[in-house]
């Protein structure tokens, strides 16, 4: 249960539903009535609900269910780990993911609460599509968390109280960036001291401080709890880390146990001791407080040297005297307070972290020195600021120049991920505080942003890496039509880039060296900022964009980029390694595609979709079920031999995050209606079920695609008038047929096309029967037409060898009439869409297996055979790699076997004339043609 909204709240909340129709907010953390994003006026058809459309057995269902267990099984404590501490405070006892999304990751962990954006997504998704509460449960919880995580973060640190050695205790959670600021007066002066204290570090990174009284990193006095060898290190100097007069421990404190640390200086000697014991002595000290005289920065786990980590651990009982205590007195405070034991509290200073609300601790010494509890980058710079670490990337991001991703990486990229999160938690669940997260955030962005000249934000996006943002802008644009705030648009139009936008607009091709995935996702923005400013500038950049990297860029799988990175336009076989398509590339080309299909329904975005959904999204995800990993590919590698690795990197990366969206939203494009409902587009052949609950019926599609060659589709419900859009892909160039209640619909359908049925009142019981035959296809590199891809209708069929070199493989020997190149390959018995070739094993790209793969083979036709028949025929080749046999089968599909005859006769004849071949094997081949036998 949500806490109650407050008045001021719910106020602010009429205001906003009277202003934007269609959405109503009530009390208890949701709404009286489900909001969703309000259908731009621009789009000419409009999507589905995920909610209206139910998956069936079969592919994608089984696809979809290890990833829905993965969600279901997952806690949540995990990935709000980070946002806790960042806030200081209990993180639960839970365990950070690691790798991405925690701070011993890549590079600090500087992406980290990327991830958690990404598992909202796909809870809300899973919720959407399934209403299984659990997920909107595990969605409460983590909107709970972090309405609890930004108010932390608007107010000063407060302590964090937990049992202590004698009582209770302050610790600082690694990742809080908190420390305690005593007063300058501390140290008193003091020729001879003692400085005692209890600790329990948690985390075993070196250099961390338990004090450090100094300026600077010039003249300072510190107790180290690791040094560089991983042992306690006192140190006092006036003259920098050369002139450290110190002391070392001999082995290192345990973690998560309480452990005593003393500093006495007497004279000229210094002395360290750890639980009593004296470790180590320094009889030639010329440095004391008093030398040192009054210090600047007073602090309990901060370093003076800005790179050192802070301490994490918990503090108790922090003590200093004005005298070096004896040996027996530090051993009476190993088994008693410092009160009840023989040394008494320190006289200069004495803390003993007793439980507060608050984020100061009293001084017991009797001198006043009240401590207090700080962080390190102060706080937000305003109330909507909400993430997994300080503002501190962000700031660093408005003057940096050069990409350094452990020092700023993309953290606009993991405020989207967030942004989306919450957005979609509140579509799914109603529950108002995830807007006001939200919004939160863009205000805190626009207060940000909106004060930056033109020429920062420029170079801010224009920086590899860390000016990464994502599809921020689509976000952004999306919560606007909700709230209706013009500073939500404002914001959206300061992530313009006007260096790709003005080249897209303008067809000029930039796109080679520029890393993909920090380019493709804002496209999908600026499309949606057409949609909200009319500014076509936006629209026409996007559909270029779209035409540099499909074909153009775009391997047969229907991934982009190599190393992360585009190449030249047209390289594809130079290109070819262990580190192509990353798999959020397709997530996001799809988004893209999609949302130009909205405005224009050209059918080649759908074509694409068709492709990269049924080839690289679903091979991406591993067929195995895994509690801890979502098991999604990050690269897939294109190299002769490549073992696709689902668990990347140091997990919960990019990849895995967008690939657990992607196995929640499998239909989402399936259908689609036209903006004045007089028409349903069936993009996708897929079991799946529309719930079309405003002409009220539902439509449903029994069908094992792309096992099975074709579906059957049943209206259901009442009775309804519209058309029926039915794609015929691309590669369906002969024998698409549609029959409706066993007759069949008449006129010529072409591949790449809608086939329509006219508008016709649809009743329950009324069924389509679409019959879409498949043939064996290849599809050439762009840049060597030797390097080929195999598809089976809309499938990609790759060879499971361990082989690291090009297989090479003839397909013509038995090519049917058709042009089908199936014939010359065997089924495998049992196991649909196997097949063999030569010995190798073809199997279904989308299999998420661990098998070494061939996704391009080498194409070699030494002899002309026809048939299955060898004419004993060197096959020959132009200067540009196009052979006899290739011309031959240009002009598939045959008729007949006359037809084909025909064909091999009037090719052989140029051929000869052109003295490419001579004319005693010509008439063999001819001969050869005309005497075998083929395949449909």
């Amino acid at each position: 249960m949500a806490p109650p909204l407050s008045r001021r709240f719910l106020l602010q909340s009429a205001m906003l539903a009277a202003a934007v129709p269609g959405v109503s907010l009530g009390t208890g953390g949701g709404r009286a009535v489900a909001a969703t994003i309000p259908v731009p006026s621009a789009w000419s058809v409009r999507p589905f609900e995920l909610k209206d459309v139910r998956l069936g057995q079969g592919l994608f269902a089984d696809k979809r269910q290890l990833m829905l267990d993965h969600g279901r099984g997952y806690d949540v404590d995990r990935l709000l780990q980070v946002f806790r501490a960042n806030a200081g405070l209990s993180t639960k006892g839970a365990v950070a993911p690691g790798g991405w999304e925690g701070l011993d990751g890549e590079a600090n962990g500087n992406l980290r609460g990327h991830y958690t954006g990404h598992f909202l997504t796909m809870l809300a998704q899973a919720y959407a599509s399934t209403g299984e509460q659990v997920y909107a449960d595990k969605i409460r919880t983590m909107v709970d968390a972090l309405t609890e995580v930004r108010e932390a973060l608007r107010k000063d640190p407060r302590m964090l109280a937990v049992t202590g050695k004698w009582g209770g205790a302050h610790e600082n959670v690694r990742g809080s960036y908190q420390y305690v600021d005593l007063p300058a007066a501390v140290l008193g002066g003091a020729s001879s001291i003692t400085l005692s204290v209890w600790v329990k570090p948690t985390h075993n990174a070196n250099w961390q401080r338990i004090f450090d009284f100094g300026d600077n990193t010039t003249r300072y006095m510190y107790l180290a709890s690791r040094n560089g060898s991983g042992v306690p290190r006192f140190a006092i100097t006036n003259s920098g880390a050369g002139g450290e007069q110190a002391l070392n421990g001999t082995v290192a404190l345990p973690l998560h146990q309480w452990s005593h640390l003393a500093v006495t200086i007497s004279g000229t000697t210094g002395t360290l001791y750890v639980n009593g014991t004296a470790v180590a002595q320094n009889t030639s000290m010329t440095l004391n407080p008093s030398v040192l005289g009054t210090l600047t920065n007073n602090w309990l786990g901060r370093s003076n040297y800005a790179d050192d980590p802070v301490f994490a651990g918990a503090f108790d009982e922090f003590n200093v005297w004005s005298r070096a205590l004896t040996t027996a007195e530090i051993t009476s405070l190993q088994t008693n307070e410092a009160k009840r034991s023989s040394a008494g509290l320190g006289n200069l200073a004495s803390y003993y972290f007793f439980a507060t609300s608050g984020g100061t601790f009293d001084d017991a010494s009797g001198r006043g020195l009240t401590a207090t509890l700080r962080r390190t980058w102060g706080g937000p710079s305003h109330p909507g600021f909400l993430a997994a670490y300080p503002e501190t990337q962000f700031i660093d991001l408005e003057t940096r120049t050069t990409a350094d991703y452990t020092k700023v990486w993309a953290p606009y990229y993991t405020a989207h991920k967030i942004l989306k999160g919450l957005l979609d938690a509140y579509l799914a669940t109603d529950d108002a505080r995830a807007l006001d997260l939200a919004s939160g955030m863009c205000d805190w962005m626009y207060s940000r942003l909106s004060k930056l000249p033109d020429a920062t934000l420029q170079r801010m996006w224009g920086i590899f890496s860390s000016g990464e943002f994502g599809g921020i802008v689509e976000a952004i644009v999306d919560l606007h039509t909700i709230t209706g705030k013009a500073e939500h648009l404002a914001l959206a139009k300061l992530f313009d880039l006007d260096r790709l936008i003005d080249a897209c607009a303008a067809d000029t091709d930039i796109l080679d060296g520029l890393h993909a995935n920090q380019h493709i996702p804002i496209m999908t923005g600026y499309v949606r900022l057409y949609d909200a400013t009319g500014d076509t500038r936006y629209l026409t950049a996007a559909k270029n964009f779209w035409g540099m990297v499909i074909p153009q860029r775009m391997y047969g799988i229907g991934g982009t980029s190599t190393a992360e990175f585009w190449k030249a336009r047209g390289v594809i076989s130079g290109t070819i390694s262990d580190t192509n398509a990353e798999t959020c590339c397709a997530y996001n080309l799809l988004k893209l595609s999609r949302s130009l299909f909205f405005h224009e329904q050209d059918p080649k975005y759908m074509d694409y979709y068709e492709r990269a959904l049924f080839n690289q999204v679903l091979g991406s995800k591993q067929d195995k079920a895994d509690a801890e990993k979502p098991l999604v590919t990050y690269f897939i590698g294109l190299k002769p031999g490549h073992v696709r690795d689902y668990t990347p990197k140091q997990g919960t990366t990019c990849c895995e995050g967008t690939g657990m969206e992607s196995a929640t939203k499998y239909q989402d494009s399936v259908y689609f209606a036209k903006a004045d409902g007089s028409a349903l587009y069936v993009n996708l052949y897929s079991a799946a079920t529309l719930n079309w609950s405003a002409k009220g019926v539902t439509i449903a599609q029994s069908t094992d695609y792309p096992r099975e060659q074709g579906s059957t589709i049943t209206v259901g419900g009442g009775s309804a008038a519209f058309e029926l859009r039915l794609r015929v892909p691309s590669w369906a160039t002969a024998g698409f047929r549609v029959t409706v209640n066993g007759s069949a619909v008449s006129g010529t359908p072409a591949a790449g096309s809608y086939f329509t049925i006219p508008s016709r009142t649809w009743r329950a019981g009324d069924v389509v029967r679409v019959t879409i035959p498949f043939r064996l296809r290849v599809e050439k590199a762009l840049d060597d037409p030797s390097l080929q891809t195999l598809f089976y209708g809309p499938v990609n069929l790759v060879g499971r060898s361990s082989s690291t070199s090009h297989l090479s493989v003839g397909l013509y020997r038995n090519a049917g009439l058709s042009g089908d190149l199936l014939p010359s390959l065997a089924p495998v018995s049992g196991k649909p869409l196997h097949y063999t070739l030569d010995g190798t094993e073809f199997a279904p790209f989308h299999e998420g297996s661990e098998d070494p793969t061939h996704a391009y083979v080498k194409r070699s036709e030494p002899k002309v055979v026809l048939g299955g028949t060898d004419s004993g025929v060197a096959n020959p080749a132009k200067s540009d790699g196009t052979t006899l046999l290739d011309e031959i089968w240009a002009g598939a599909p045959f008729a007949d076997k006359a037809a084909l005859v025909a064909r091999v006769q009037s090719t052989v004849g140029s051929w000869v004339s052109a003295g490419l071949l001579s004319q005693a094997d010509g008439q063999k081949v001819v001969t050869t043609a005309q005497n075998a036998t083929y395949a449909a």
